[in-house]
């Protein structure tokens, strides 16, 4: 049996000298050391043999085994060496050659404006406040003083998760959250995406708005005109107009549209602004004292005004854009211009 042995290694070592490759190599090992392999094989004999021929039998199958071990390891090393060296040169590399490049990332232009007129309005002593985007129907329309089967419901295009919850038409629900946790004065800026079933190319089913709330004792309609004002003036310039018009939304109580000059056409008339010369921006109004009662708060000593605008048609205002859907559709050429 150790002859057979012997056998077997010359048989092995003129297998892995003419051995030229990785693929070669793994069929050399399995054919001798594998779970089948010949020299694995002769392991089963081992109980067969007289008792004083085991050890030397043993002893020689191990030492076999380790020598072929020892030089399919080194052959493998030498043979993925010599397969990355040609790797290597075949892919090398011209380091005189200017870089690709990396392409500096942008805010989005939504986020852009969304930051601009967040930051006037801090600067005007406005904090910010949050709430949810799935809403019920009480914060989004009843204590908003928009009751079950009033008229008004149908100026919002509402998306129904069930009978009760929604996706927020408007992010006034918030002013209810803040005036139920926090007493006058107050002055507070919701900013946040709103939902309705309406989409073309001036609306989307999904977009942002940024709402604000001041109440506090003595509160005029002159405090909303100087403030809403203000703030037109630092978002298109000083030397545009602004004017207030009489509207009607069910929480404010008067309510107003406020329109600035038409910055396509400084006031001249254009199909922008429908040859009127103005552009409606937002919507405003005194809080109703109705809305007062839903959150506890004294109508009788307590005044405030709101307003809300959509955050897409001043950046398509700003940045000339004709065309609400080109923010959503993340077509590179459109982004980088920002």
């Amino acid at each position: 049996m150790v002859e057979r042995i012997k056998a077997i290694e010359q048989e092995a070592l003129g297998a892995l000298g003419s051995v030229n490759d990785l693929t070669s190599l793994d069929q050399v090992r399995v054919r001798y050391l594998g779970k089948k392999g010949l020299l694995t094989e002769l392991t089963r004999f081992l109980g067969s043999l007289p008792e004083q021929e085991r050890p030397r039998f043993g002893a020689v199958l191990n030492e076999v085994k380790t020598k072929l071990e020892g030089i399919i390891k080194d052959k493998k090393a030498a043979l993925e060496n010599t397969a990355l060296g040609q790797k290597l040169k075949g892919d090398a590399l011209d380091i005189t050659l200017p870089g690709a490049g990396v392409k500096r990332g942008k805010l989005h232009p939504i986020t852009q404006v969304m930051d601009e007129l967040i930051d006037i309005f801090q600067r005007l002593g406005f904090s910010i406040a949050e709430g949810p985007e799935i809403e019920s129907d009480y914060y989004n329309f009843e204590a908003l003083n928009i009751p079950p089967h009033h008229p008004s419901r149908d100026m919002w295009s509402t998306l129904w998760i069930d009978a009760d919850k929604l996706l927020r038409t408007h992010t006034s629900p918030v002013q209810i959250r803040v005036m139920e946790k926090q007493k006058p004065p107050l002055a507070v800026i919701m900013p946040g995406r709103v939902y309705r079933r309406d989409a073309d190319i001036t609306h989307s089913p999904v977009f942002h708005q940024l709402e604000g709330l001041l109440v506090d004792q003595n509160v005029t309609f002159g405090d909303l005109k100087g403030t809403l004002t203000a703030f037109l003036h630092s978002v298109f310039g000083k030397d545009k107009k602004v004017r207030f018009r009489p509207s009607y939304f069910p929480f404010t109580e008067p309510s107003a549209e406020v329109d600035v000059e038409c910055v396509m056409c400084e006031g001249r008339g254009c199909r922008t602004c429908s040859n009127t010369g103005w552009l409606e921006i937002l919507g405003s109004g005194m809080v109703d004292p109705n809305v007062f009662k839903y959150v506890k708060c004294d109508p009788e000593k307590y005044t405030g005004f709101a307003f809300g605008m959509g955050v897409e048609r001043i950046a398509m205002l700003k940045f000339g854009i004709d065309d609400i859907r080109l923010f959503y559709e993340n077509d590179m050429r459109f982004l980088r211009q920002f």
